[in-house]
């Protein structure tokens, strides 16, 4: 499967979709993983929680995942601001052509200080739902940003049979290594490929680190995106997934 992350800049500019629809198609992208709520400003980076500006957010995210199509027929996962019976939510997510928009997660593990007023923003899932998602090809488990770091569900996600670790993301620069560092094992302890996307540039005095990445089931990264290369492409054998569940650490009996 060639798989493709990114860093894009905040509320995704129309020069930068451009680019990475260019770069889907002579890529011949099979899934391309998108950020944590790319489509719109960063909401939580104030503690000014309006339900007006989240309805626009919700919106300008429905106009964009109407367009997902443009990425060449590739599968695209990502995150997004919804509304469940007027709740507000960031809502996970797999696109085909095939299937159109299959929610797949509720964020539960949500920050609240400055930069990150998510649980100010919007609600956490009610139930600790990590469930492996189906795909045309393999199956995915979901970790949204901070819930990659309550790394039991990445163990769930080995005992699911995940062959992707899907972790669409907004975080800032100056936490990149230790980002890395959880992206790294998570993927050891799901025995899955770790693929993650992230925001760049500033939004309201919050700097984006950028820096997408795939990881391979046993930690070594394979590829990482970067302001001059803001979008990388990568052949992962799924059969890799499935090979490494046998291995250790993930084969060990709780």
């Amino acid at each position: 499967m060639r798989v493709t992350v990114v860093q894009i800049s905040d509320a995704t500019p129309e020069d930068e979709w451009a680019a990475l629809v260019d770069h889907c198609t002579a890529n011949r992208s099979e899934l391309v993983v998108l950020g944590e709520m790319p489509f719109a400003p960063w909401l939580a980076a104030t503690d000014d929680a309006d339900s007006s500006v989240w309805r626009q957010a919700v919106e300008r995210h429905d106009e964009w995942i109407a367009r997902l199509g443009e990425l060449g027929g590739a599968i695209v996962a990502g995150s997004r601001p919804e509304l469940h019976d007027g709740v507000p939510y960031n809502e996970a997510f797999l696109w085909s052509q095939s299937s159109g928009y299959v929610p797949a997660h509720l964020k539960y593990y949500l920050p609240d200080e400055p930069g990150f007023w998510e649980a100010t923003w919007y609600r956490r899932s009610p139930t600790k739902s990590f469930e492996a998602m189906p795909m045309e090809e393999g199956t995915a488990g979901f970790m949204i940003c901070t819930d990659m770091w309550f790394t039991e569900h990445a163990r769930g996600f080995a005992e699911q049979g995940v062959d992707l670790l899907l972790v669409p993301r907004a975080t800032e620069g100056k936490t990149v290594s230790k980002w890395m560092a959880g992206g790294r094992a998570a993927a050891v302890m799901s025995g899955a490929f770790c693929i993650s996307s992230n925001r760049q540039g500033v939004s309201k005095g919050v700097l984006f680190g950028g820096s997408g990445w795939i990881i391979d089931p046993n930690g070594n990264v394979l590829a990482t995106t970067s302001d001059m290369e803001p979008f990388a492409t990568v052949d992962v054998d799924l059969g890799e997934a499935r090979d490494a569940k046998k291995a250790y650490p993930r084969y060990v009996a709780e």
